[in-house]
């Protein structure tokens, strides 16, 4: 006879105890693109029976989301929770939200199904309020409005930003082709003036290395020389110079958006009144920089090295003010993906990994640190110190690491300032007659008589 079958056990829902319950009506959304599936739970409607789960769908539309929140109100739903499912969950969340509901968002990795449990939208979201009710879901950080619509400027931005840096090599690409080696003379395009008078000209049908040239700055890196010397033999065709002038339309059009959405970012980020400082008395300022002791908290971050002003407004739009959403600088440094990630499993161990977080975040992160770096500050000496061990690459997310943990404390604390510890701390730290001196002191503290050698007092002198 054949290998018996090992009997398939299907998979089981069991009722909840009541001391297991830490909501007794809640609400778990199973949020699609076009429409959502929803499940509440609610208390037995009599003594002794079961808890009641009434699932339905509703359109993903603005009429639905707000009679939905009107039933949950009036139902005396505690706890409502969504699973982040791309962008899709905002509406149901903004909606909801303003309606006063408790709305959490949780990531889906922890509420994903049991093994063995049939996989659909209806019971997702019956899982979902189950988890929700026995107070299983942690919250993932969804900052207020006025945050959110600065977050929104700061992301486009650095899209506009991210665009530009593109156009300008597609059209590096371009001159290439058609033996316009203007980037070996000049260097850096992006943002060079003189490239871009000499790209018009060129553009409008100057033909002449000489004059173009003459249209560069004087300071510029080759000369004005080595520019003609590059522009010599140059054979644009028609196309080329169609192209090129759609590329400079595009370029020029993204300089003007980004300067208007420069000028918002500066008006949001005056208009909250949280960041605006505190006055010598305690209390937060009236107005922004009016009788502040203490500066606002994009200046006050703009004090650590290698945070610029405009990256400290970046920071705040994705982190907000309140720290108390994050207990730790531990869990601020995991929720932005700058801690390892551990792997092992019985002997083996694979090397740690950064963790998956907020992409934005992160990048300023690493900007700063890469602007510290090369600074004489603790931070650039810890940079240095790293990247003679691990390497430049990790040591950069090793200081990025380092600034996230400032700015948590520096937000968390609305009157404190950055002070660094210098680059010498980690010398001073480790100084061998600093180290002698701490432990003779500890010991004739504890009644001990120490007679030190000659060498040894010459060391502890």
């Amino acid at each position: 006879m054949g290998r018996a079958r090992a009997k398939r056990i299907p998979a089981k829902v069991v009722e909840d105890e009541e001391y297991q319950l830490t909501h007794e009506r809640t609400c778990g959304i199973d949020i699609a693109k076009d429409k959502a599936d929803i499940a509440v739970r609610l208390p037995p409607e009599r003594g002794g029976g079961r808890r009641t789960t009434r699932t339905w769908a509703l359109p993903s539309t603005f009429a639905a989301i707000t009679g939905l929140g009107a039933e949950l109100a009036a139902a005396g739903v505690e706890l409502v929770v969504l699973e982040a499912t791309s962008d899709y969950w905002r509406s149901w969340f903004y909606l909801l939200e303003a309606m006063g509901l408790n709305v959490r968002l949780v990531n889906p990795s922890h509420a994903r199904q049991l093994a063995g449990r049939p996989k659909t939208d209806k019971l997702d979201c019956q899982w979902l309020a189950r988890l929700a009710e026995m107070g299983l879901l942690r919250a993932s950080f969804v900052p207020p409005p006025a945050v959110r619509a600065l977050r929104d400027l700061t992301r486009t931005r650095l899209h506009l930003a991210r665009d530009r840096t593109r156009e300008w090599q597609r059209l590096e690409k371009l001159l290439e082709g058609a033996l316009i080696r203007l980037s070996s003379a000049v260097g850096k395009m992006a943002g060079n003036q003189s490239a871009l008078r000499i790209l018009q000209a060129i553009a409008d049908g100057e033909r002449d290395p000489a004059v173009l040239a003459a249209l560069a700055h004087g300071n510029v890196k080759g000369g004005r020389d080595g520019i003609r010397a590059h522009l010599e033999g140059m054979m644009p065709g028609e196309h080329h110079i169609e192209l090129i002038r759609i590329h400079l339309r595009v370029i020029t059009m993204l300089d003007r958006e980004t300067r208007r959405i420069d000028d918002l970012i500066a008006a949001h980020a005056e208009a909250m009144e949280d960041a605006w400082g505190v006055t010598a008395d305690g209390v937060p300022s009236p107005r922004p920089g009016t009788d502040a002791a203490v500066p606002a908290a994009a200046q006050r971050l703009a004090e650590i090295p290698g945070v610029t002003i405009e990256l400290a407004i970046s920071i705040i739009a994705e982190l907000g003010l309140d720290m108390t959403c994050f207990p730790t600088a531990a869990h601020l440094a995991s929720w932005a993906g700058l801690s390892p990630v551990s792997q092992q499993s019985g002997k083996q161990s694979k090397k740690a990994k950064k963790g998956k977080g907020d992409a934005y975040l992160k990048g300023y992160c690493t900007q700063a640190s890469l602007g510290a770096s090369s600074t004489a500050t603790f931070l650039g000496e810890r940079y240095r110190r790293l990247a003679r061990r691990i390497g430049g690459a990790r040591a950069q997310v090793a200081v990025a690491r380092s600034i996230l943990v400032i700015i948590w404390h520096l937000l968390s604390d609305p009157t404190a300032r950055y002070q660094d510890l210098g680059p010498d701390w980690h010398l001073r730290k480790t100084d061998r007659a600093r180290r002698t001196r701490s432990h003779l002191q500890q010991l004739r503290a504890l009644g001990y008589d120490v007679t030190l050698t000659p060498a040894d007092a010459a060391t502890a002198a």
